[in-house]
């Protein structure tokens, strides 16, 4: 398993398994879960790319895509608490009156 293409396949089933996490399912935490574990499969495959290429820019642009990461997760956990305190429940359905 040291080849890239075996990484890349890894990455297309984690981003499958990603969204189908988004197509399913109504809850906030796994919605963000959702969108982190594929964030974290197009990781890997700009590291698969970066390796089969001399070049470190692949890596170099995941570890600020690691970061923005972490900021993002932040941020929407943030949001889901207060919709929690709000609604007390996290189901994404309750939140249509967000607009209003």
């Amino acid at each position: 398993m040291n080849q890239p293409t075996d990484f890349l396949y890894i990455a297309i089933i984690l981003i499958s398994i990603g969204i189908y996490g988004l197509v399913v399912k109504r809850n906030a935490l796994r919605l963000i879960f959702s969108i982190e574990l594929i964030a974290n499969a197009v990781n890997l495959a700009l590291i698969a790319f970066s390796r089969m290429l001399p070049s470190p820019e692949g890596q170099i642009f995941v570890l600020f895509s690691i970061a923005i990461s972490a900021a993002e997760v932040a941020v929407g956990l943030g949001i889901i608490i207060v919709a929690y305190r709000f609604y007390k429940d996290i189901d994404i359905t309750e939140y249509k009156n967000l607009k209003n």
